[in-house]
Order: C-alpha cells, then sequence, then structure tokens
C-alpha cells in the first residue's frame, strides 16, 4: 500500500478527549475515529489489524473443534424475560421496538440466542459435545464509555459457546477454550495472565478473565507469587488478621466529640482501625441497606451486590441517609432496626470492637458479634489488597494492573433449563445440556495491545498483528536513483509475500520516521543515496534504537526470515 493512497491521515496533536495512550495513538496514527461516545469508525489500517486478530482467534477456535455460526443481532426481549437477564442487565440492555410494537433488543452476547438453536436441533446425546462461536458486533448502552476502544457501546467479539452432557464434558471443553486461549495472546505478542473473575450478569459458577498486563489497565490484579493464585479485584479473597482483644467485654458508651471518620475515633481512642466497625450505606434497587465492615477494610462493591441478588446498587447519598434517620459519623447496627443489614465475615474476627453510638458525638466500645448485633448476611464482601495473607499458601500477595481481554464461564444447565435446551441420554431420559461461555474483546484486545507495546514515540506493533510488516522509506533527492530503487524494492516485497507500507510521499526525512514510529510497523527500511552508494538500505526494528545497513541484495531475504521466525 502506498501512503498517498491510503485513506486517513496521522496527527501531531494529542486528542484532547483521549485518556488512555491507546486512544489518543489509534487517532493519532488514523487508526479509528470516533462517531459518537463509545462508538467508533475502523479505518484501513486499524481494520487490518483486527482482522488480523479475528483470524488467530478463528484459527485457534478450529483447532479446538469450534463451528463457526452468526447470529442475529436483533433478539426479541421476551427471551431476555424468559431467563430473567433483562433485568441483571439492567439499563446496559438496548432495547426498541419494531412496526408492530413488538420489543426488541440489540445483542450484548447471545446466550438465548444460541441456546434455543441448539434446543432445536442437538436432541441426543449423540449430537454432544458442541463448540459453536460467532465473530459478531454486540452492544451495551455503556453509561461511562472511555478509554477509546477499552469501553465502548458498540464492540466487535468473539463468542464460543459450548454444550456438553455432563459436569465432566464441560470440563473438557473449559480445558480446552483454557489452552485456545493461552494459544491465542501467544499468538498475538502479548503477555497475559489468568485470573480468577466474577461472573457478572452473564451468572454461572466457575469464572476466570485473561488479562494482558498493562501499567495503565483499569483493572487490579492481586496475585501470590508463591502458588500463582491470581484474581480480579472484584473476586480476590485474603486472610483477615485476627482481632484478639481478649474475652468479651461489657458494652462501654463513651464520648467522641466532633469525631465522624474511622480515622478520627481511631485516633482520639488511641485503637488501631481493625479494632473498630465501619458503617456504610448502599441503595439497593431503590431500598437502604446497612453494611458492616472492620475499619480498616473496604466494601468490594461487586461481592456486595451478589450477595443481595439486586439488578442496581449505588452508595446512599447523605441526604438519603440523613432522612432515613441516621446519625451519619456514629452509626452502628448496634441497636439499630428496620434496615437489612449486612456484614462482611471481619466482624467474627477479633472482639471488643469501637462501633458508632447511634447518637451524635458518640460511640461503643467492646461490641462484639453477635452478642450484642445480628445480620441478615455474613459473607466476604471485602477488597483484598496487596501485602495481604494469601488464602491458599499462606504467602504475601502482591498486585499488578492489566486489561481484560478475554471471559470464560461455566454457566451450566440454567440457560438449558429455562430455554428447552435438552437431549435424550443413553436412558432415554430428558437431561438439560451442561453450558460453557468464553468470550474475547476483540477492539479491546487490540488496544490493550498497544498499552502494552508502546514508547513516547507511537505504537510498537507485535509482528503477528501489525498492519504491515514492513514500512518501506525512501528519501528523495533529485537527480538520485532512490525513485527506482524503491519502486523495484517494493515490488520484490510484496511479491514475495511480505506486506509492505510504502511511504512515496515527497517529505521530510523527520516527517517519516516520525510517521513510522507512529505507525509502529515492525520493520523499517529506508532507501536513500547514502546507502545507495554502499548498495545497501538501513534497516531497523521499531522495538530498538539502532540501526544497521543491509546489502540491497539481501534485504529480502533477511525481512521473510524474521517475519517467519
Amino acid at each position: 500500500m502506498r501512503i498517498s493512497k491510503l485513506f486517513g491521515k496521522t496527527l501531531r496533536e494529542v486528542p484532547a478527549d483521549a485518556d488512555t495512550v491507546s486512544h489518543q495513538l489509534l487517532v493519532r496514527a488514523g487508526m479509528v475515529n470516533q462517531l459518537a461516545a463509545g462508538i467508533y469508525s475502523y479505518l484501513p489500517p486499524g481494520w487490518r489489524v483486527l482482522r488480523k486478530i479475528e483470524n488467530i482467534i478463528r484459527e485457534e477456535m478450529d483447532k479446538a473443534g469450534g463451528q463457526e455460526v452468526n447470529l442475529p443481532v436483533l433478539q426479541p426481549l421476551e427471551m431476555w424475560q424468559l431467563t430473567g437477564r433483562d433485568k441483571a442487565f439492567g439499563k446496559s440492555l438496548f432495547t426498541l421496538y419494531d412496526r408492530r410494537e413488538r420489543p426488541l433488543v440489540l445483542g450484548p452476547t447471545h446466550e438465548e440466542v444460541i441456546t434455543q438453536l441448539v434446543g432445536r436441533y442437538a436432541q441426543s446425546y449423540r449430537d454432544l459435545p458442541l463448540l459453536l462461536y460467532q465473530i459478531q458486533v454486540k452492544f451495551r448502552d455503556e453509561p461511562r464509555p472511555r478509554g477509546g476502544l477499552i469501553r465502548v457501546r458498540e464492540f466487535h467479539m468473539k463468542d464460543l459457546y459450548s454444550f456438553d452432557i455432563d459436569e465432566a464434558g464441560l470440563d473438557e471443553s473449559y480445558r480446552k477454550m483454557l489452552q485456545a486461549y493461552q494459544n491465542i495472546y501467544d499468538r498475538c505478542g502479548l503477555t497475559s495472565m489468568l485470573v480468577e473473575a466474577d461472573s457478572g450478569a452473564i451468572g454461572g459458577k466457575d469464572s476466570n478473565e485473561f488479562m494482558v498486563i498493562a501499567e495503565s489497565g483499569e483493572d487490579e490484579i492481586i496475585y501470590c507469587p508463591g502458588c500463582k493464585y491470581a484474581a480480579n479485584m472484584e473476586k480476590a479473597v485474603s486472610v483477615k488478621e485476627k482481632i484478639d482483644n481478649g474475652e468479651p467485654l461489657p458494652v462501654e458508651e463513651v464520648a467522641t466529640p466532633g469525631m465522624g471518620t474511622i480515622e478520627e475515633v481511631a485516633g482520639f481512642l488511641k485503637v488501631p482501625q481493625s479494632h473498630t466497625l465501619k458503617a456504610v450505606f448502599y441503595i439497593a434497587d431503590g431500598k437502604m441497606v446497612f453494611v458492616v465492615i472492620r475499619g480498616d477494610l473496604d466494601v468490594n462493591e461487586v461481592k456486595l451486590n451478589n450477595q443481595l441478588h439486586c439488578s442496581e446498587l449505588r452508595m446512599a447519598t447523605e441526604p438519603e441517609v440523613i432522612e432515613a434517620g441516621i446519625v451519619a459519623g456514629a452509626a452502628s447496627p448496634v441497636g439499630m432496626k428496620g434496615f437489612k443489614v449486612i456484614s462482611d465475615d471481619s466482624v467474627k474476627s477479633g472482639t471488643n470492637f469501637v462501633a458508632g453510638g447511634n447518637k451524635p458525638d458518640t460511640h461503643i466500645k467492646n461490641v462484639n458479634y453477635p452478642r450484642d448485633f445480628k445480620a441478615d448476611i455474613v459473607a466476604d464482601i471485602a477488597n483484598a489488597h496487596a501485602g495481604d495473607k494469601c488464602p491458599k499458601c499462606g504467602g504475601t500477595f502482591a498486585s499488578t494492573h492489566g486489561i481484560e481481554v478475554g471471559h470464560i464461564f461455566k454457566l451450566g444447565t440454567f440457560l438449558s433449563e429455562k430455554l428447552g435446551a435438552s437431549f435424550i441420554d443413553e436412558k432415554g431420559e430428558s437431561r438439560p445440556a451442561v453450558m460453557g461461555c468464553y468470550g474475547i474483546g476483540i477492539g479491546r484486545l487490540l488496544a490493550a495491545a498497544i498499552e502494552q507495546n508502546h514508547d513516547d514515540k507511537g505504537i510498537i506493533w507485535p509482528v503477528p498483528i501489525a498492519p504491515y510488516h514492513v514500512y518501506l522509506c525512501p528519501l528523495y533527492r533529485e537527480g538520485s536513483k532512490v525513485a527506482d530503487v524503491a519502486e523495484k524494492l517494493y515490488a520484490e516485497l510484496e511479491t514475495a509475500g511480505l506486506e509492505v507500507l510504502y511511504d512515496d510521499r515527497q517529505e521530510s526525512p523527520g516527517v517519516k520516521f516520525n510517521d513510522a514510529d507512529l505507525l509502529g510497523i515492525p520493520f523499517r527500511v529506508t532507501v536513500s543515496p547514502r546507502t545507495l552508494e554502499k548498495d545497501s538500505v538501513e534497516f531497523k526494528l521499531r522495538s530498538e534504537k539502532e540501526t544497521e545497513l543491509v546489502p540491497l541484495g539481501e534485504i529480502v531475504g533477511r525481512l521473510r526470515e524474521l517475519i517467519e521466525s
């Protein structure tokens, strides 16, 4: 491809609304263009990258035994109502009506559609197992689109769905997908980590995410260097320190004038924050919920939501707390009535805590669970952090950041039971198929590759997913034979099967080199009067600073060898 004919332009300035490195570089390199919030057009170079990622995914899905299908974007809302997932997805579900006023949704995912389809065609145990996948545009009404392709409302995604006769079959399908996903990220040239994850609105039991490690990643990963346990912040579980304050003592009310935060109360009473109980208030589906957690811990809202099984969860506002008759800064579950109480299991990890007195400037010492208060639910609803102890081996947690680029679930039989995907087993009895779900966000994977591979000059594409292999850069000078040599070399490279971006513009070396670095093409080949004096070209890896002269007759073979390896 000649740059003079390439659709799109590179930009020197960083877009004002681009809040991540990948967003900035994708726009500056002329790879995507924003149409509206969370909605992007792919320009030719960006589309080439996306298609290469798709092809790698297809090859690995096919190798694992997958069969590709294509499922409708438009789906009847009644399918979602039948499974109850219309409420689970809430406002993120795009809904519309056809001309006959029948309600439809734009598919954010396709479990309902594929399950009903399999129920129609796979009716015997002999028809299973099945691995069916598609690469499709999906839609979610994301409330806060950000990060360019990281968090969008319209996105390209690969979904594979497995259907097995039993749990053992599901385990085998899950194992195949684990390996296939690792192959995909390895082939894309990316460093990834497998972590335990929350299933979210998809549902199911076992759930894992693949994270591309990147400092700019929005997800914090908690992991143990010793036993290799890893989980995202939403799922991670740590050992909570035991707080031994001796045998339970009688409750004692103490004055705490002007003390409203855990830090202030702990400092005033000269106790560690871990010896206090913190009250936090949430609104779950419109109702106030009282959450109790040890003072040195933070509430994990995903874990809390999983315990409450609600569609919408948010922190209560100060006016809502006051209107409910709660004394902010001095609230506790001791004697509190009229609210559902959810307690972190840290309340059971010690004795004689300090808690609010439910009246201004007052706290209570020697609060013990369950002697002094009860909870409707006691569970782990706390964030884990680096430095906490690993529950598997007792090692010390570390943390890093990553971008989720794949999520796999063991769905079980929930959807197959609801939608009639049953089969007749060897005994002639009807049983629901056991399902799994395996997704990869392709545009997000593209963005994550940039977040992991860039410098201050631009993108550094891994060779397998680069839009082009070679950036051919002639530096023209009047009267020189650079143009003739460059044209001949361009033809030779393309004949050899290499993908070449040929900078045939009459621009300065600085402009051309800057664009080469910005676009991130893995190999730059420069033809100039100086190099031709030695019958050579200048060769440079995008990932390296140094250049070298390579004989003109050897450069095609050298490039082909590097790309094939």
